[in-house]
C-alpha cells in the first residue's frame, strides 16, 4: 500500500511535467493567457442568501493575498483567525465569534462535500487538518456563521465552510517559491479535456525549516486527481487527493523560559517533539434533474494517520519527561444525498430542500502514550472506536410577497458509539439523537438592502471515549463522570445587507450563540473534562468596495462578548476567547504590468484565566504581495510576511508547568510567536 501511495503521488509529477497544447478557459490567479471579464470580485448575494454571515469567496478574492499557511486562505471569511501553536505540520488553530475552536471543534470544514473535521480524534474533538489544499485550485469558498442552516450538522455551532476546487484552468502552470529559512515551493497543474470531459491534474512538493533553532525540516507532498463530466444542471466528478507530511515541532513555550535566557522565543524546550500525517481520499459526486427538481448525490472514503509527539509541561515527571505521542489510524466511509424543488404553499412561491447524511469512523488505534526523546516506553490509553451518524434534513423557503420571505427547516442527528478499551472499563456503547430547528425572516429588498431575523439550534459531539469512560485511564482507578455525546448550542441574530451605493457591500449582524456545556475529550491528558455552559454575544461589520475594475478593498470588525452563565470562584470569562479581531486588505488585480495586495490582521488581548486577572497581548499583522507581469505567461512576486516584523504571539496559553531543574511546577504564560519578517520570492508560468 505505501509503494500504492508513492507512485501515485510521484506519477502526478510525470503526468504534470508533460506540455500541454490545448487547454478550457476556467481562470487561475495570474497566469491567464486570453482576456478574461470579471463581472464580479464577490457575489451581490441581496436575494440570495438568508442571513447576513453567510457569503462566498471567489477565486478572484484569493488572487493576490499574501498568506504564510494554506488554511488562512478561510481568513477571508470575516472575523476567523488562524494561527498555529506547534510545527507547520499539524492542524491550524482556528478562532471565530468567541470560540477558540482549537483545531475544529464548533467550526465545520469540508472540502469538495468530504468534512474535514475529525471526531474522537487522539488530539482534540473535530481536529481539521487543511495542510492538504493548494490555494491556487480554490475555485470558491461557501461560508456559513451560526446555527441557522438545515445541511449543516457537527461540528458548525459557530459556522461552516465549504471549499471547492475548479474544474478546470485557464492554462498549465508551474510556480516555485523559496526564502531564505530553507522554504521552497513547487506546484504544477494542468487540466486538459478528456472525453468530452475536463481532468484536473496538480502536485504541490514543499519544505520548510522556519525560524526556529530546531529546523522544523517539515516536508510535504500533495496530489490531486479531479474528472468532472456535463455542466451545473446534469454530470458527474470523481476526485482522488493525497497529502504527506513529516516535521518536527516547536511546541509553544514559557515566558519565563525566554526571559531567563534559558532559550529565544524561537527556541524549544523539547526538541524532539513533531509529527507525521497522511490523508488519501477518494470521493464522487453526482447530480441530475429529477421530477420538477435537481437531485446532488455524493460519496466519499478517506484514509488518515497521525503520529503527533509533544511536551507541554516540560519536567514534572523529574524521570522520564512529560512527553508523548498520539496515534491516530482510521476510514471513514460516507456520503449525502440532497434534493431540491420548486414547491408552492397556498399559492405563494417557494423552495423546497431536503438531505440525508451519513458518516462512519472506522477509528483505531486510537491512543496516548508517554513518551521520551520520541520514543514510545507506556501506554496511558488505547482504543478501537466505531462512530456511525445519520442525519436528515428538511427547509422550505416561501417568498409571501415582494419584500417578505420565511425560510423555515429542522434537522435530525443520531450517532451510535462503540468504544473497544485496553482497559475494559472503559468500553461500552452510546446512542444519542439531537433534533435542530431553523427559522430565518427575511425583509426586502428595498434599494438593493435586506434585513435578517434568524434562530437555531446546533450541536457538536463529544469525544466517543467520554461517553463511556468510568475509570481514570492514567491510573485506572479513579471514577470519571461520562459527558453527554451531544452539546446543544442555541443562537440567534438580527442581520443587514446592503449594496445600495454602486460598487460597495455592506454587511452587519448582531448575534447570540448560548452553549449547554464545553465539554470536550482532553486529548493532550486522556481523560475528559467537563467545563460549564456558555453564552457568547457579539457584533460584526464589513465592507467591500470596488472602486475600479482592478482594485479592491476590504474590511472586517468583530466585537465579542463571552461568559460562562453559572457562578463560580473562578470567574466567569471563557479562556481564549477572543474579543475583538479587525482584518482590512487592499487588492490590485491586473492582466499586465505591477499587481499586488496587502492585508492586516489584528485580533486584541483576551482572558487566558476564569477571572480575567492574566490576559494575552494584541497581534498585529501585515503581509504584502508586489508582483509584474514579464510576459503572458511568467510572472513574479515578492511577499513579505510580518512586515513590521512585529514580536507578537500565535497563541498564548496560561497553565503550570515544571522546566528541567526546577522543584516544582509553575504557572506561567506559554505562547508560540509569530514568525519574524519573512521575504519570500515566488515565479509563476503558464506553459
Amino acid at each position: 500500500m505505501k509503494r500504492l501511495r508513492e507512485s501515485l503521488l510521484l506519477g502526478s509529477w510525470v503526468a504534470l511535467a508533460t506540455p500541454l497544447a490545448a487547454v478550457q478557459a476556467a481562470g487561475v490567479p495570474g497566469v491567464d493567457l486570453a482576456e478574461v471579464t470579471v463581472e464580479a470580485r464577490r457575489l451581490g448575494l441581496v436575494g440570495e442568501v438568508v442571513s447576513a454571515s453567510q457569503g462566498t469567496v471567489l477565486a478572484e478574492q484569493l488572487e493576490n493575498r499574501p498568506t504564510l499557511r494554506p488554511a488562512e486562505v478561510l481568513e477571508t471569511i470575516p472575523g476567523l483567525v488562524v494561527t498555529q501553536h506547534s510545527g507547520d505540520g499539524k492542524a491550524n488553530q482556528y478562532f471565530l465569534r468567541g470560540f477558540n475552536l482549537d483545531h475544529g471543534t464548533d467550526f465545520a470544514i469540508r472540502v469538495d462535500g468530504m468534512p474535514v473535521n475529525l471526531p474522537t480524534h487522539a488530539h482534540g474533538q473535530g481536529y481539521s487538518d487543511l495542510n492538504f489544499l493548494i490555494p491556487e485550485l480554490v475555485e470558491r469558498i461557501e461560508y456559513r456563521k451560526g446555527p441557522y442552516y438545515a445541511e449543516a450538522g457537527d461540528f458548525s455551532a459557530a459556522g461552516a465552510a465549504d471549499v471547492s476546487y475548479r474544474r478546470a484552468l485557464s492554462a498549465p502552470f508551474a510556480i516555485v517559491a523559496a526564502d531564505r529559512d530553507g522554504y521552497l515551493r513547487t506546484v504544477v497543474a494542468r487540466s486538459p479535456r478528456v472525453a468530452d470531459g475536463d481532468l484536473l491534474l496538480a502536485a504541490e512538493y514543499s519544505s520548510n525549516d522556519g525560524p526556529w533553532h530546531v529546523k522544523e525540516g517539515y516536508r510535504k507532498l500533495d496530489a490531486v486527481l479531479r474528472y468532472t463530466h456535463g455542466d451545473a444542471e446534469r454530470g458527474y466528478s470523481v476526485e482522488a487527493l493525497g497529502y504527506d507530511g513529516h516535521w518536527r515541532a516547536t511546541d509553544q513555550i514559557p515566558l519565563r523560559a525566554v526571559q531567563s535566557g534559558i532559550i529565544s522565543r524561537f527556541g524549544a524546550i523539547d526538541a524532539t517533539d513533531g509529527g507525521h500525517t497522511h490523508r488519501y481520499s477518494l470521493a464522487a459526486d453526482g447530480r441530475g434533474m429529477l421530477g420538477p427538481g435537481r437531485i446532488h448525490a455524493n460519496v466519499y472514503g478517506i484514509d488518515y494517520q497521525l503520529d503527533l509527539v509533544s511536551n507541554f509541561t516540560y519536567a514534572t515527571d523529574t524521570v522520564h519527561g512529560d512527553q508523548f505521542e498520539q496515534y491516530d489510524r482510521r476510514h471513514v466511509l460516507g456520503g449525502a444525498l440532497a434534493y431540491e424543488q420548486p414547491a408552492g404553499f397556498l399559492g405563494y412561491e417557494g423552495e423546497l430542500h431536503a438531505g440525508l447524511q451519513l458518516r462512519n469512523d472506522d477509528i483505531g488505534p486510537v491512543g496516548l502514550y508517554r513518551a521520551q526523546r520520541a520514543v514510545r516506553y507506556d501506554t496511558v490509553r488505547e482504543d478501537q472506536v466505531r462512530q456511525t451518524s445519520v442525519a436528515a434534513y428538511v427547509s422550505d423557503r416561501t417568498e409571501w410577497s415582494p419584500w417578505f420571505r420565511t425560510e423555515l427547516g429542522i434537522r435530525s442527528d443520531r450517532f451510535a458509539f462503540r468504544v473497544d478499551s485496553k482497559l475494559r472499563a472503559n468500553s461500552g456503547h452510546a446512542v444519542d439523537s439531537i433534533t435542530s430547528p431553523k427559522l430565518t425572516l427575511t425583509f426586502g429588498p428595498w434599494v438593493r438592502t435586506e434585513g435578517y431575523l434568524n434562530f437555531g439550534r446546533g450541536f457538536h459531539s463529544n469525544d466517543a471515549r467520554g461517553a463511556t469512560v468510568t475509570v481514570d485511564p492514567s491510573d485506572g482507578v479513579t471514577p470519571v463522570a461520562r459527558v453527554s455525546p451531544l452539546v446543544r448550542a442555541v443562537g440567534g441574530e438580527v442581520g443587514l445587507r446592503s449594496a445600495a451605493i454602486p460598487r460597495l457591500q455592506l454587511a452587519g449582524s448582531v448575534w447570540t450563540l448560548a452553549l449547554d456545556s464545553e465539554l470536550l475529550f482532553a486529548g493532550d491528558g486522556g481523560t475528559t473534562a467537563p467545563s460549564r455552559a456558555s453564552r457568547r454575544s457579539g457584533i460584526e461589520l464589513g465592507a467591500f468596495y470596488s472602486p475600479l475594475d482592478s482594485l479592491v478593498i476590504d474590511a472586517d470588525f468583530a466585537l465579542t462578548r463571552a461568559r460562562f452563565t453559572d457562578a463560580a470562584p473562578t470567574g466567569d470569562r471563557v479562556p481564549n476567547a477572543l474579543e475583538r479581531v479587525v482584518s482590512a486588505g487592499l487588492t490590485i488585480n491586473r492582466d499586465a504590468g505591477w499587481f499586488g495586495g496587502a492585508r492586516l490582521r489584528y485580533f486584541g488581548p483576551a482572558p487566558l484565566v476564569g477571572d480575567n486577572s492574566v490576559r494575552s497581548s494584541s497581534t498585529l499583522i501585515v503581509n504584502l504581495d508586489a508582483g509584474y507581469h514579464f510576459s503572458k505567461s511568467v510572472r513574479g512576486v515578492l511577499t513579505v510576511l510580518n512586515v513590521l516584523d512585529r514580536r507578537d504571539n500565535d497563541i498564548t496559553y496560561f497553565y503550570a508547568s515544571q522546566l528541567p531543574g526546577e522543584a516544582a511546577p509553575v504557572r506561567d504564560i506559554h505562547f508560540h510567536p509569530v514568525e519574524p519578517r519573512t521575504v519570500r520570492l515566488a515565479v509563476t508560468i503558464a506553459y
